[in-house]
């Protein structure tokens, strides 16, 4: 390929329903490959120690959370991210600036979903609480909404 037909080829437009879905596939299928080793990290990581935080015990607490989470999750990055692809070209002039500009605006937006899944996740990997709505309802109850953003 010439170096101008693979500039073409970067930059070439995925629609936005491409995006979504390939974004949302994506993010469910590595999330719920990766479920286990993230919750041993988690406990891993936890205040309670390991065994405490449950251990290698039900390795797949919270996978309901993360798997509700992820795909939307992952949809609003890509979707975002090549939705922001022209405007970013347009601003910045530079396939590199664009580029970097585009995934952080799609990185931002996707965080809205992805780090109250992430909290909600994390506190039943580590055993805080049995089930996705217990945990939902008790960090809504103690710490209002800006504690899914903690």
């Amino acid at each position: 390929l010439s170096q101008q037909n693979s500039k073409k080829l970067i930059m070439a437009e995925t629609s936005f329903t491409c995006a979504l879905l390939s974004g949302a596939s994506a993010g469910a299928f590595v999330d719920i490959a990766l479920f286990p080793i993230d919750t041993l990290k988690t406990r891993l990581q936890s205040s309670q120690g390991f065994f405490k935080a449950g251990g290698f015990k039900g390795i797949y607490s919270g996978l309901s959370a993360a798997a509700l989470g992820s795909a939307p999750g992952a949809s609003l990055f890509f979707s975002t991210y090549e939705t922001m692809k022209a405007p970013a070209k347009r601003l910045t002039k530079s396939d590199v600036l664009s580029q970097q500009l585009a995934a952080g605006v799609g990185e931002c937006v996707a965080c809205l979903v992805r780090v109250p899944t992430e909290v909600v996740k994390q506190n039943m990997q580590a055993g805080n609480y049995g089930s996705m709505s217990e945990t939902t309802s008790s960090l809504l109850k103690q710490e209002g909404v800006m504690g899914f953003y903690r």
